[in-house]
């Protein structure tokens, strides 16, 4: 039996959150670093460095959403699961590769 079949659902839940909230973390520090070094840096590029991390936090908490309605981990365009190795590097994304790639 492999690995991947022996691990329940909560398990999968449980390791989704720690990803999150890990990127979630991350963010939350860039955030801060860039907001921190405002006086030295450009105002037009920290405005675009401050509104892609704070996209990417209203994606973080879509994803928490999705773990709570338990669609976590399905593309929400064709309904397909989305691979472990996709969600293990960017947990919070909503498609899968096919279909951001369609929208892209």
């Amino acid at each position: 039996m492999s690995t991947d079949a022996a691990r329940s659902p909560e398990h999968d839940v449980h390791e989704a959150r720690q990803r999150l909230g890990h990127e979630h973390s991350s963010r939350l520090i860039q955030l801060s670093a860039i907001e921190d070094g405002a006086a030295h840096a450009a105002e037009e590029l920290i405005a675009a460095q401050t509104a892609a991390i704070r996209r990417v936090l209203t994606e973080i908490k879509a994803a928490e959403d999705r773990l709570t309605n338990r669609s976590y981990g399905t593309c929400q365009h064709c309904g397909t699961s989305i691979p472990v190795e996709r969600l293990g590097i960017l947990p919070y994304v909503r498609y899968c590769v096919d279909c951001q790639q369609r929208a892209s």
